[in-house]
């Protein structure tokens, strides 16, 4: 008789709080604006964190296709020089 395997048959439950958390509504979604401007630094420092990296879908709330297009704006202003690849050390 071959070894019965063990399941693992409990199921993790997530916290109260995370269930009542609303989705984020993408920005650009909810302002109507269609091109994102690689040179329009202020709002692409939004979708960056303190050490310059492009945050992700998650946590800025942003549609699959506008975080492509912020990822790419962020792309050409690190190579025209409007923001940087990495941080600043202090």
């Amino acid at each position: 008789m071959p070894p019965s395997r063990k399941r693992n048959t409990r199921r993790r439950r997530r916290p109260q709080s995370d269930r009542g958390r609303k989705r984020k509504v993408c920005y650009f979604c909810k302002e109507q604006i269609e091109y994102v401007d690689y040179k329009d630094v202020a709002l692409l420092r939004k979708f960056m964190s303190d050490r310059a990296k492009i945050r992700a879908r998650r946590v800025t709330g942003n549609c699959a296709r506008h975080q492509r297009r912020v990822a790419n704006a962020i792309k050409n202003a690190r190579e025209m020089a409007l923001l940087p690849y990495t941080a600043v050390k202090s």
